[in-house]
Order: structure tokens, then sequence, then C-alpha cells
């Protein structure tokens, strides 16, 4: 049985909650792209974890994690975060957490480069508004072939020396020449990565093999996306997308078993909009300032890996049924419905005026959507606490006609109902 839980919109939808709650009834949870530039934040009984390159699966004991092969990994970071698990009492070790010898290192130098350039480019107003985590760099090396991959750190022979300097001298040409840093360090670069060698030796392993073989054994497999389908690389919201492919399909190939196919894909979406980073996002133009900050307050938008305030807005239908049909979603669920207990009515963009007047229900790219405007429709508030709800049918009338006319408007079953981060907060239709 393979499962995909991944991110309708921009990101930042609750998967994490969402996998922590669904890993009770799957073996392995493995994650397939990105890396420490996103976080899940996850409330339970045990605490409140915030995992940027863990899975989330990690939390639950009896679950084995795997880090994929079309992941971007910074050792350093990743040693911090299981530090901080470790300190919070969540046991990790080589039995629950495989990392994909194939995956590939963020080294120091990515991270410098992507800071270099984001302030580079913010002279003139043209940043991505990038984490500054070296996750562009890891990758765009990568496919230039320039990298090292975690496998690398098993066997630091001649070979991978060799390799190293001739990484470094190109980057050399860069940092040094363009943006005038100091040289990177052949040595240092180096000593940093026996360093991680020795910390992640044993974690290192094929993740193709170990999926198979528990594929095979009829064991049941949880792929945990990182962003959502308005950040893929090739079908977002490009170029202010993330720099891997976070659609579902992806997930058998960035996890190491290509030749498998998804049994059942579940789309996470929230209950509203929010977007953290630059780039076209048509839902915040359809509140105010001051409504946004009342709505970014009750629902604690930001940043679970930067801090940063998220950008938000009412519940996009054009944007999250084109994330519907991206991530081929079976079935939805729905997150922080809770958050929106206080409105007297809920504002749904169901539609996007066009710059030359035309209205439409389909997701543009581009120059058409940088200047698309909301078409906004007010549906009654519930106005009460709906968090100690765990039936459907006990709902205000008017939060299920909510759940009811965004199911409409996307295409697909909501069969999902966050009301609450704690494990238990939650209603199944």
């Amino acid at each position: 049985m393979l499962t995909a839980i991944t991110g309708i919109n921009w990101g930042d939808e609750g998967k994490g909650r969402m996998v922590d709650l669904l890993s009770q009834e799957y073996d392995v949870v493995a994650r397939y792209q990105g890396g420490n530039n996103a976080g899940h934040t996850v409330k339970n009984e045990r605490g409140k974890f915030v995992l940027n390159l863990i899975p989330s699966g990690i939390l639950r004991p009896d679950v084995v994690c795997v880090m994929g092969g079309g992941m971007v990994i910074d050792p350093a970071h990743l040693d911090k975060e299981i530090n901080t698990l470790r300190g919070q009492g969540i046991e990790i070790s080589p039995a629950n957490l495989k990392i994909s010898d194939r995956a590939t290192i963020t080294m120091p130098f990515h991270v410098s480069q992507d800071g270099l350039e984001e302030a580079r480019l913010s002279k003139t107003g043209a940043q991505f508004g990038s984490t500054k985590r070296g996750i562009a760099y890891a990758y765009g090396d990568k496919f230039m072939k320039k990298t090292l991959r975690m496998g690398d750190l098993v066997h630091m022979d001649a070979g991978v020396r060799k390799r190293l300097e001739t990484i470094v001298e190109s980057k050399n040409l860069t940092m040094v020449n363009i943006y005038g840093q100091e040289p990177v360090s052949v040595e240092e670069m180096w000593a940093w990565c026996e360093k991680y060698a020795a910390i992640f030796k044993d974690y290192i392993c094929d993740t193709g093999d170990y999926l198979s073989e528990a594929d095979d054994a009829g064991k049941k497999i949880m792929f945990e996306a990182q962003l959502g389908a308005l950040r893929d690389i090739d079908y977002g919201i490009y170029p202010y997308t993330s720099s891997s492919n976070t659609i579902g399909a992806y997930a058998p190939i960035g996890a190491g078993i290509p030749g498998r196919k998804l049994d059942l894909s579940i789309g996470i979406m929230k209950a509203y909009s929010s977007c953290v980073g630059d780039g076209p996002f048509t839902a915040e133009l359809a509140m105010t300032e001051p409504e946004k900050d009342v709505l970014r307050e009750h629902g604690h938008e930001y940043g679970a890996a930067t801090g940063r305030p998220r950008r938000v807005g009412p519940f996009d239908a054009v944007a999250s049924r084109y994330g519907v049909r991206c991530q081929g979603a079976d079935e939805l669920a729905l997150t922080l419905l809770d958050v929106l207990d206080y409105m007297e009515e809920v504002p749904v963009v169901t539609h996007y005026r066009l710059a030359d007047g035309t209205v439409t229900d389909r997701f543009p790219m581009g120059k058409t959507l940088d200047d698309a405007q909301p078409v906004v429709e007010k549906l009654p508030g519930w106005h009460t606490d709906i968090s100690g709800i765990r039936r459907f049918e006990d709902l205000p009338a008017e939060a299920q006609n909510y759940v009811l006319t965004l199911e409409k408007l996307v295409g697909c079953p909501i069969k999902y109902i966050s009301v609450g981060p704690e494990r238990d907060a939650y209603i199944e239709r």
C-alpha cells in the first residue's frame, strides 16, 4: 500500500499534522523531495515538534522513516534536528531512520551562495523570497553533476577527495569572481564531510532496496511531501517555486522505488489560504490589511522553518482545484477549520477576474496570474468554538455548509477535517 500525503496549495497546509495522525496505520513514512527549507509543526500528547528534514512519522515509535534520494540534505542541520528531537524524548537510530545514499548533500557553500544571491537580487526587488538554506543551489549543482551525495560519506576515499577538489574549484569561480568572497577551502570542506560521515555512516543505505522489500512484504508505506503543488518546480508558480517536484506522482521516484505506483493520494488543504515567500498570491487581495492581520493571529501563521509572517487570505477554490488535479488527489483533508470560528461571514475566492475582464475558474500562469483579481463569495459563519466536535453532523450547519461548498468547488471528497492541533482534534467523514 503506497500512499502520498501532499499539499494542495503553496505549502504550510498542515501536512505534518496529518502525517502524524494517519501514520498510526502505516509501517514506513518516507520523504521524497526538498530539504530543510520548510517545516512541519506537529503537536501531540508528547509535546510540540518542528521537523524540517526528518519525516513526521518519527514521532511514532513503531514507524521507520526514510529520507529519499530526491531530497537535498544538510547534514549539519540534520544533526541539530536529531539532537533537538532526542532532547524531547524521541528515539532516533539507524533502526528507525534510513538516509538514501543517493540524496544530494547541501554543502556550506550552497547556503552561503543562496544568501549572497538573494541579497544581490533584493537590491532591485527581484528576490525570490528564498529561505536562504541553499536548496536551489544544491539542486542546481546536482543537475550540473557538481555535488557530493550522502553515499560518498560512507566512502571517503581518494576518489571522493578528487571530486570535492573539482567541485570547490568550480564553485570558487563564482564565489570569488562574482561575489567577491574568500575562496572556499577544500581542507575545511573535507573536514566538514569527515565530521558528518562519522555521525551518519550507519544511517546511510540504499533506500530503494529497503522500500522495495517493505512493499513486497505487504507493509504500508506513506510518502510525505514538503510544500504544495503550487511550489512544484514544473507545475507551480514558476519562478516563485521550490527547486524540486512536490507532486505525488514523483513520490515513488524521489523515495527510491521509481517502478512502483501510488495506491492512494491524500491532498491536504487549509480552510483558508496562506503563503510564505514572494510571487503571485491572488487570495490576499480579497482581504484588507486589518482583516489579514486578524486571520494571521488566529491561525498563528508564521513559518515553521523561518519564523516569517505568512501571507494570508480566504480559501482559494481556483488554486485549490488546480492543486487537486496536479496531485491526483483521491480524497482530501481540510485543516484548521477551527481558525475561522471568529468570522461572522467567511469569504471564499470562487473565480479570478483577468486583466481583460474575463472571469475564469481555471488557474492561470505567468503574467495572467500576476494581474488576476479575486472574485469573492461570502458564506455565513458559525461564530462558535468547534474544537471539541468529533462528528460532522455535530458541526454547526454553517460549518457543514462551508465544508460541503469547498468540496463541491474543488471536485474532490473531503474525508478528514481538522478542528484543532491535538492528535484527536479531527473529524473523519
